[in-house]
């Protein structure tokens, strides 16, 4: 049964594939709830898991949505026309405020949440989806944690009796050594199992069938943790590239082959917030920003939950070999240290190329030019502030950015016609990434800020069309914003499933421009009301 509230039931396996219900009914750990999934969450996992996969980011696939033909069930939610009141910039309560300190306070009550505030009753759905295992950290955690409370409860042997004679002394210190694991225990054994069978799912060509044979637990596990920290990074920095907020990302909602799962929290981002979110309950340790640090906390559990595997081999080892220096809690200490000093700067690395891929900067130390990484991760540094500042579109902007690269000439100073060409007519385009006019100030910013990034540019080897492209394939023109989403359940779940099957068609061409009609309805900004209605800008 499925970690988490309960509601996931394994049921197969095929073809090296693992097969999950959700929603489809009680288990044994859904903690006294009906176990049961609803048409507009099924529908979300459904889109979300596809939209994931075509993005090219690990994930959990959905392989089947059924609907109830006649059951409901009671579930809370947002009554229609549920608002987040925003006051405008010149109303009387903000007087007081001066203009930069009316954007702050302003910016903050748009990240406001509220819980629900009706029950509804909505039809019950259960998706089917499949990943080569749903292993999660969670898990190998929870039986780490019965090793060590179990090593933990082991008695100290008595002291040996005390002697002069320090040959003696060694010898009753190695007669009553009592190993820190004890490997023959269920527990142990428990946890072994979970971990290897990590590896035979998740890494088998790197971390089983080299070791399996030989039995080697030191090296498998090794490799294990290598291989886990490099897709653990690089999914959540990626879910940074295309806008994504995952909402609930702790140990349970994390798998230890790095596919992306649990698709109830989750949300893509419209008005940049480096701590967007969509789930009421995510806090700041979930925010948009903080994904990769949350994703290294996850990958710690991880480490801490797999080295006591190591330690109990070594420790095995060091008995055999009579190696009475060996400190298994030294030993752990060393461990746990040594993989999460490797994990940050494989995280790091990756988060910083991110970035600058998005900005069509080279991430291939071979084919980046004499100018210094430092300077290419300023203009991030410099442009995060700016974005947060001024409401700006995360999806248009980077397109936007995208398109603009080829329509000057690579030695152009034009700058401010530059951003121009991203706004396009401000009265009128609903592509124009900013939610508010620019104000002067704000405007030469972002001049000075394109001048930088075109100075980096000229530094590529590549063609500005060949740039351009580039950016096209981690720019995604079309993202799963949450209005779209909505469409799609409140149609269907009156029966009209046209919405929901564009939508489907849509989410496979995400870095494509798409048909007239597809980028005149779904390459647009949020409207105004999508930015503040409950179930839409916010959800429980």
């Amino acid at each position: 049964v499925g970690y988490g509230d309960g509601r996931a039931i394994s049921i197969a396996e095929f073809n090296g594939y693992e097969l999950q219900l959700k929603g489809g009914g009680p288990t044994p750990f859904c903690r006294g709830a009906d176990g049961r999934a609803v048409l507009r969450s099924s529908i979300r996992e459904f889109l979300a898991s596809e939209a994931m996969h075509f993005l090219g980011i690990r994930t959990t696939r959905a392989l089947s949505l059924v609907t109830s033909e006649g059951q409901t069930v009671p579930r809370p939610w947002y009554q229609e026309g549920t608002q987040l009141q925003i006051p405008a910039e010149d109303d009387p309560r903000l007087a007081s405020y001066s203009s930069a300190e009316k954007k702050v306070v302003l910016q903050q009550l748009r990240q406001r949440k509220a819980d629900p505030n009706v029950m509804i009753q909505e039809p019950c759905a259960i998706t089917c989806r499949v990943a080569p295992s749903f292993v999660r950290v969670g898990h190998v955690d929870l039986h780490a944690r019965r090793v060590v409370q179990e090593s933990q409860q082991q008695q100290t042997p008595p002291s040996p009796p005390q002697t002069k004679n320090k040959d003696i002394q060694k010898d009753n210190r190695s007669t009553n050594q009592i190993m820190k694991y004890d490997t023959s225990t269920l527990c142990f054994q428990e946890l072994k199992d979970m971990v290897w069978h990590a590896c035979y799912r998740e890494y088998k060509h790197d971390a089983y069938d080299p070791y399996i044979n030989q039995d080697e637990d030191i090296l498998a596990f090794t490799k294990l943790l290598e291989c886990s920290c490099d897709r653990l990074a690089t999914m959540v920095t990626q879910w940074v590239r295309v806008g994504f907020a995952q909402g609930n990302f702790n140990a349970d909602n994390c798998l230890v082959g790095g596919h992306t799962m649990d698709y109830g929290p989750f949300g893509f981002m419209d008005e940049y917030s480096p701590l967007f979110a969509k789930w009421t309950g995510s806090g700041q340790h979930f925010g948009f920003l903080n994904q990769p640090s949350a994703g290294l906390a996850n990958y710690q559990v991880l480490v801490e939950s797999v080295v006591p595997l190591i330690v109990a081999s070594e420790e095995q080892k060091a008995h055999d070999d009579h190696d009475e220096d060996f400190d298994a809690d030294e030993r752990e200490e060393e461990l746990v240290e040594h993989f999460m000093n490797k994990a940050q700067g494989v995280f790091q690395t990756k988060v910083d190329d991110t970035f600058r891929s998005k900005m069509g900067l080279s991430s291939s130390e071979s084919s980046r030019s004499s100018r210094s990484t430092d300077d290419e991760d300023d203009l991030w540094d410099t442009l995060e502030p700016l974005m947060r500042s001024t409401r700006v579109d995360w999806t248009l902007f980077w397109r936007q950015l995208s398109y603009m690269v080829d329509q000057f000439p690579k030695e152009s100073q034009d700058y401010s016609g530059m951003l121009d060409a991203m706004m396009g007519d401000t009265t009128t385009s609903t592509t124009n990434p900013f939610y508010e006019s620019l104000s002067s100030e704000h405007r030469t910013a972002y001049e000075h800020w394109i001048q930088e990034w075109r100075k980096a540019l000229r530094d590529e080897p590549d063609d500005l069309s060949v740039i351009g492209d580039r950016m096209k394939q981690v720019n995604p023109k079309y993202v799963l914003r949450e209005w779209m989403l909505v469409d799609a359940y409140t149609a269907a779940a009156k029966g009209d499933e046209s919405i929901l099957q564009g939508l489907f068609e849509l989410i496979k061409r995400p870095y494509e421009e798409g048909t007239p009609e597809e980028q005149t309805q779904y390459y647009a900004r949020a409207h105004d009301s999508a930015l503040t209605a409950g179930g839409t800008a916010f959800m429980s």
